[in-house]
């Protein structure tokens, strides 16, 4: 071989090295605007029918930003939470936590809308987490341009749900482990746990702070006792169905009430009197129920865009489903 040709050789396979590098790169990020050629209209056609379900039902917001936010823990957002269960492999959506989650039907509308216009283009990651911000600025909460990208994954694993989604129940340093764990810090989980202003929870999620905390039949001395007293009137001993308004009065409105309610510890969960037991969250906790929420908007849509990009599939990683709960 010439040293002409070598030189050659040498500089094809040095272009092939930067295209690799390159398409790697490609793949580590999001984009805004990421269809803009491909499907102009998406996130208009996204928005719409978000807001044609939203209109009618504000209640539903609050179970789509959920989805949003239990999607990304267990196994990044890449819309396993969607996927139904098969024959051989019980998926995400049927584990306990996962139970409480309403508004798939929203999701199922907005990915028809969005296939008749550009087939085979838009991931029902994206459309998920696209769906949570415009149901929460529908709502009067904050709005944040989203990257995107994300492409769907193939697993979903019920077990999987256990290990990696924050229980009511946890306590700080469990907290703190399993934000920091998808890369986010201590001032995220402050600010996401804010989420908790608009939505309901079953009794189940907090009943153990009424009646039998440490296994004595005693109440969470966390938590203010006059606030127990009417808790108990809404859930009896073993109550499995009732509801109960996670920010009493303004459970429909994104606001920044949540914090006022955890500083006066009325928190409903575990894991919203533990953000007292940090200097750093209740730092936090107590300048937004100071300051009437001051940056709590901001915050909000920081974190929720830090959040939207944990572990996600790019490039040619994963697929595009054709139905958001089913694998190609």
């Amino acid at each position: 071989m010439g040293i002409r040709q070598k030189l050659l050789s040498f500089l094809f396979s040095q272009l092939i090295l930067v295209l690799m590098v390159s398409n790697h790169s490609n793949a580590m990020g999001l984009k805004l605007g990421y269809y803009h050629k491909t499907c102009p209209n998406a996130e208009s056609i996204i928005s719409k029918t978000t807001y044609r379900f939203i209109s009618r039902a504000p209640t539903l917001a609050a179970p789509l930003l959920r989805m949003h936010f239990h999607d990304c823990f267990v196994r990044g957002c890449d819309g396993s939470v969607l996927l139904n269960s098969t024959k051989t492999n019980i998926s995400e959506k049927d584990a306990n936590p996962n139970q409480s989650l309403r508004g798939y039907h929203v999701i199922d509308a907005v990915k028809s809308a969005v296939e008749e216009a550009c087939p085979g283009v838009v991931s029902c990651a994206d459309i998920l987490a696209l769906v949570a911000r415009d149901s929460v600025s529908m709502i009067h909460g904050p709005y944040w341009k989203v990257p995107l990208g994300r492409r769907d994954g193939r697993v979903s694993i019920l077990n999987e749900v256990f290990a990696e989604l924050p229980a009511p129940f946890a306590n700080i340093t469990q907290l703190k482990q399993m934000f920091a764990a998808k890369g986010l810090n201590t001032k995220d989980l402050a600010v996401l746990s804010g989420g908790h202003t608009i939505g309901t929870s079953h009794c189940l999620g907090f009943t153990n702070r009424l009646y039998n905390f440490t296994g004595k039949g005693d109440t969470d001395p966390s938590m203010d006792p006059n606030y127990i007293v009417k808790l108990k009137q809404k859930c009896k001993p073993r109550d499995t169905t009732t509801l109960v308004e996670m920010d009493p009065g303004s459970f429909k409105t994104f606001d920044d009430a949540y914090y006022t309610l955890v500083a006066k510890r009325r928190g409903l969960f575990q894991s919203d009197s533990a953000l007292l037991d940090d200097p750093e969250t209740k730092a936090y906790v107590i300048l937004q129920a100071s300051t009437h929420g001051s940056t709590f908007a901001k915050d909000f849509a920081e974190s929720m865009v830090k959040m939207g990009q944990v572990g996600v599939l790019t490039g040619h990683q994963g697929e595009i489903r054709k139905h958001c709960a089913l694998v190609n």
